[in-house]
């Protein structure tokens, strides 16, 4: 298996990468997320090259060859960005707003390779889900909210959990939903390995 830098603690990018027959060596960026006014692709994009070179720099430092992978995934609805929620009311309010309606799920990748002392190449892409979310009653947003699945994730909801009765459909990549476009990062990782 070839080794690759992940650029995030998330354990489902990790998984994803295992699964398409990658090591990944984990080292999440310490980089705060700081969401833009920019469009929403260009801010997924955007968030994850700062973590990928983030990292890419620590490596770099070390003298050692490596390929870093940075990732960040949000949630878009009516042009507006839903980060993760900060609060147990803030997840129901996001959930409110998401149930009965169509959003989208846009995941940004960078990728660097690290060698010699420096960053020779980047390469930054992002992918986009269209996905449905069925009408929930307050007793069912509720009930998901306690599970505490939606603390960590963008838009309060992670589609491979038990939020996975209320989505009706999704346009595109699933993986994309989960948090990355596992298909497009092989393309893109041929590359560079």
């Amino acid at each position: 298996m070839q080794k690759i830098i992940l650029a995030s603690a998330s354990p489902r990018r990790k998984e994803l990468l295992i699964q398409a027959g990658f090591s990944p060596e984990v080292v999440p960026s310490s980089v705060e997320e700081i969401i833009t006014g920019r469009a929403p692709s260009d801010t997924a994009e955007g968030l994850s090259r700062i973590k990928c070179l983030d990292v890419a720099e620590k490596k770099r430092s070390a003298g050692q060859r490596s390929v870093v992978l940075g990732s960040d995934t949000i949630v878009v609805l009516d042009n507006r960005i839903l980060g993760k929620p900060k609060s147990r009311e803030e997840a129901c309010k996001m959930l409110h707003r998401l149930q009965g309606k169509k959003h989208q799920v846009i995941t940004g990748v960078t990728i660097a390779l690290v060698e010699g002392g420096s960053i020779l190449e980047t390469d930054t892409f992002s992918s986009r889900t269209d996905v449905w979310v069925a009408p929930m009653s307050e007793e069912e947003i509720l009930s998901y909210v306690e599970t505490g699945d939606p603390m960590d994730k963008a838009g309060a909801y992670g589609i491979q959990g038990p939020f996975a009765r209320f989505v009706e459909k999704i346009e595109g990549d699933y993986y994309t939903v989960v948090g990355l476009p596992v298909a497009a990062v092989y393309r893109h990782l041929k590359h560079f390995l």
